[in-house]
């Protein structure tokens, strides 16, 4: 069952998907050679709390630490460990919080050092896609209009697009409905409506679609080793128009980068 969220349960969603989005921007400038996942997950914690939030991941589930730390091959779901980040790593952070009884739950892939061309190309692509996807979501469409959006345009790259993992609607539960698969057909699926939100994640893999699991009973990988990526956004359906509730802002002022991708559904200036 589909939960709609009010204008002012929109609002307390933004604040939970904020925290995410500064506690993404504090790891952005220390995502770095010779770190370990560990170390992160320890700063993130910390940091969720100074902020009023608990983590949302912690004990979700099952699962033993604050963030998902999934590198390389690994497309979501691993768990924080000692082993140093290297030179040419990437790594994908997905972070959630919990504050006013609702989520927030979002995702960057973050470069180490400098990678390889082939894998800074999937990159940018799959965030490309992911605005691509967010374009869709509207009154009006079906979720299977995202899913044909992201696919569509990572497909063109020769890139897979991973099935058995899908987004999500967000709420006062981390998963709540729909899902919102990144592949799909035009037309098909459940109808967005005013005051949904939802987490869109596009994972999208260098090679092949398929996936493998370890035996840590989380860590999803590509089944042929090769590297995969993911982001992630909070959306909420506002006057029938897709209205980012998370920000890469923080990051991109960590790391420098000066981007304009977020303006076209974003109606106000984010808090300093």
């Amino acid at each position: 069952m589909i939960i709609v969220k009010t204008r002012e349960e929109i609002e307390l969603m933004r604040e939970s998907a904020l925290v995410v989005s500064k506690t993404l921007g504090m790891l952005a400038s220390e995502v770095k050679p010779g770190v370990t996942t560990l170390y992160l997950d320890k700063l993130a914690e910390e940091f969720i709390r100074e902020q009023g939030a608990i983590p949302g991941f912690l004990g979700l589930y099952g699962f033993p630490n604050t963030l998902c730390m999934s590198p390389n091959a690994q497309i979501v779901h691993g768990i924080p460990n000692s082993i140093p980040l290297k030179e040419g790593d990437i790594i994908s952070i997905d972070c959630g919080a919990l504050k006013n009884n609702f989520y927030g739950d979002h995702a960057y892939t973050f470069e180490v050092g400098e990678v390889a061309p082939e894998v800074k190309k999937l990159l940018q692509i799959t965030k490309e896609s992911l605005y691509v996807g967010i374009k869709e979501i509207r009154l009006g469409n079906r979720v299977g209009d995202v899913g044909y959006a992201v696919q569509n345009y990572v497909e063109k790259h020769g890139y897979g697009v991973v099935r058995e993992l899908v987004g999500h609607g967000l709420g006062k539960k981390m998963h709540e409905d729909p899902e919102l698969p990144n592949y799909g057909k035009r037309g098909h699926g459940k109808k967005f409506v005013e005051g949904m939100v939802v987490a869109i994640e596009p994972m999208i893999n260098l090679g092949t679609h398929k996936i493998n699991q370890l035996k840590d009973g989380w860590t999803i990988l590509t089944a042929d080793g090769k590297a995969s990526a993911h982001f992630e956004h909070d959306v909420a359906i506002v006057d029938s128009k897709p209205e980012l509730l998370s920000t890469f802002k923080y990051i991109y002022d960590a790391l420098g980068i000066i981007s304009t991708e977020e303006d076209a559904f974003r109606k106000r200036s984010l808090p300093v």
